[in-house]
């Protein structure tokens, strides 16, 4: 895929570590405890797969993980880079490389635990992807993938390829999208006297990513795939791992989380 129509997905995460603060990464510290339990990662061989910002492998690295982290846009693994070294104990290795990218993926090593979260459905090449995670994963899975609404999806695609394609008519389609997406929110936060309540609470979300910043990425986010659960849910079982936790969207817009743990005996 030529540059033009691929989002410069490592660009805005720079845009969101220069407001993220402590608190925010405290809180994908908060959200991985909840999902490992306190002591859950410590030891364990993490891979941050589409490291973006950085804010998850700091967290896993904080709590004792030891941490691979990689992603495709440079800026994303300067973003990660940068955050590594605020942590210069840790165990925690950063690369440049693609999800797409077989041999690549094999030199990294297996895995304990692989954190893929909004990532392989951006890759132009979505079912390779997960298919080279799968591959590389010991134990724990988690991914999340964008819920397939059918047209709705189609039509959100030739947004995002337009705001890849025509710079100019970007501020047209971010402005369109915010209505469609916040339009309702905020003018009914509006009628309760705090019209910005919602806006501002989805700054402190576990994805690691500010209001402004997801609406940005959600706009711009070309190449874009999308799955159903039972596709996911059926491409993993056929490759030896387990549901262990699913949170869907209900057949609305946004990402389905999958928590997923390979069956014993059953390593690739």
């Amino acid at each position: 895929m030529s540059d033009e129509l691929r989002f410069k997905f490592g660009a805005n995460w720079k845009n969101y570590l220069a407001v993220a603060d402590q608190n925010r990464i405290l809180a994908q510290q908060q959200s991985l405890i909840a999902r490992f339990g306190e002591d859950g990662l410590h030891g364990k061989r993490f891979l941050d797969a589409g490291s973006g910002s950085g804010v998850f492998s700091f967290a896993a690295a904080s709590l004792g993980a030891e941490v691979t982290a990689f992603d495709f846009d440079p800026d994303s693994v300067a973003c990660t880079q940068a955050l590594r070294d605020k942590a210069p104990g840790a165990a925690w290795r950063v690369h440049q490389g693609s999800l797409l990218d077989t041999g690549f993926i094999e030199t990294l090593g297996r895995f304990d635990v692989v954190y893929c979260r909004g990532v392989a459905h951006h890759t132009g090449d979505m079912w390779a992807a997960l298919e080279n995670i799968a591959n590389c994963c010991d134990g724990s899975l988690l991914i999340s993938l964008y819920n397939d609404q059918g047209k709705p999806s189609k039509r959100w695609t030739a947004v995002k390829r337009a705001y890849c394609k025509y710079p100019w008519l970007r501020p047209v389609l971010v402005a369109g999208a915010w209505v469609r997406l916040w339009g309702v929110k905020f003018a009914t936060d509006t009628l309760r006297g705090n019209p910005l309540r919602r806006w501002r609470s989805n700054n402190h979300d576990q994805r690691g990513m500010s209001a402004w910043n997801d609406l940005i990425d959600w706009v711009g986010g070309y190449p874009f795939e999308v799955a159903k659960p039972e596709q996911v849910f059926r491409f993993f079982r056929d490759r030896g791992f387990e549901l262990v936790d699913f949170t869907t969207q209900g057949g609305g817009i946004g990402c389905n989380e999958f928590f997923f743990r390979r069956r014993p005996q059953t390593q690739a």
